[in-house]
């Protein structure tokens, strides 16, 4: 038994006719017949007397009727939701986003959801990247933004990418634009702890080309960072855009590192068991639209929008 049998008997049983079924729903009144006749066929029992003037319905056939129309009348309330769900996506997304990142990306964000998703949720758990990625890990989140090095960026969509400046107080005495990677060890440094993504990736490189760091402080908080750097206690090695309010107030400055340039990936990844989420879907094609917007109006300094590429 199929539905659309159903819907062809339903049509029959209400109209009365096989005529007035025919011209209601658009189909042959030969089919109509032939339709009722395979579903007696298949019950093993007369379901409609034909008559004169039309049909009427035998006991078995009023008895089909009523389950009929209930099946048919769930199926139309599935179809609306799930309609529904894709046109206007409903439900709760967690998003994990790390303390530099969401300085930049929260609030457009959630500006940008509650103008285009209504009915979505969003949670922003912010925390040092190492964090992040261990708690994306154990599936905490639906998305994640993550900063990754050129050689881990499989099943993630690459959103940006930046480089790594040395920060240093306003009151310094003057520094070029430029700063090679050799003379870093010159400044002693307030940094994330290592199992963090910025210290990874700046010690990585440092190790390859023979150099070292001059490591005073441990901390992994952003902003204590930011303010051991801005009251003169330390340097530190960041991104633009973790410290963009404190530069554009004059209250930072930022040294670009060369030789080598050091630079990361910033990408999107969502939870496998997510993948069919209508919900995280809007959400996940929301997020590169919203990095794209702030690397064009500057919001995100020195970053290289790369959004909706799939990293290989």
């Amino acid at each position: 038994m199929e539905l659309r049998q159903l819907k062809y008997f339903v049509g029959v049983a209400e109209a009365g006719s096989f005529t007035k079924a025919a011209a209601q729903l658009h189909v042959a009144q030969s089919a109509l017949s032939l339709h009722v006749r395979q579903m007696e066929e298949g019950f093993g029992t007369q379901l409609l007397v034909r008559e004169r003037t039309g049909v009427k319905l035998t006991s078995a056939g009023a008895k089909l009727l009523h389950h009929a129309q209930i099946i048919l009348d769930q199926v139309s309330i599935a179809e609306q939701e799930l309609t529904s769900k894709v046109k206007s996506p409903a439900g709760e997304v967690t998003i994990g986003v790390p303390s530099g990142a969401a300085r930049v990306v929260v609030t457009e964000l959630l500006t940008r959801a509650k103008e285009k998703l209504p009915r979505v949720s969003l949670k922003i758990v912010e925390g040092m990247s190492g964090p992040i990625e261990e708690w994306m890990a154990a599936g905490r989140f639906n998305l994640a933004i993550l900063y990754k090095t050129g050689d881990s960026l499989s099943g993630s969509t690459v959103l940006a990418k930046e480089e790594f400046c040395l920060v240093v107080p306003p009151n310094e005495p003057p520094f070029d634009d430029v700063i090679p990677l050799s003379e870093l060890f010159s400044y002693p440094l307030a940094v994330p702890m290592r199992s963090n993504n910025v210290r990874r990736s700046v010690a990585d490189v440092v190790a390859q080309h023979g150099c070292a760091l001059n490591v005073r402080f441990e901390v992994d908080s952003l902003s204590t960072i930011i303010s051991m750097v801005t009251e003169g206690k330390a340097y530190s090695i960041l991104t633009p855009s973790a410290i963009q309010h404190e530069v554009s107030l004059g209250q930072l400055r930022i040294v670009r590192i060369v030789d080598p340039v050091i630079t990361r990936s910033v990408v999107l990844a969502v939870n496998p068991k997510d993948e069919k989420s209508f919900e995280v879907a809007a959400v996940r094609a929301l997020i590169p639209e919203v990095v794209n917007y702030l690397a064009k109006v500057g919001k995100w300094p020195t970053i290289v929008a790369e959004a909706d590429q799939n990293a290989s």
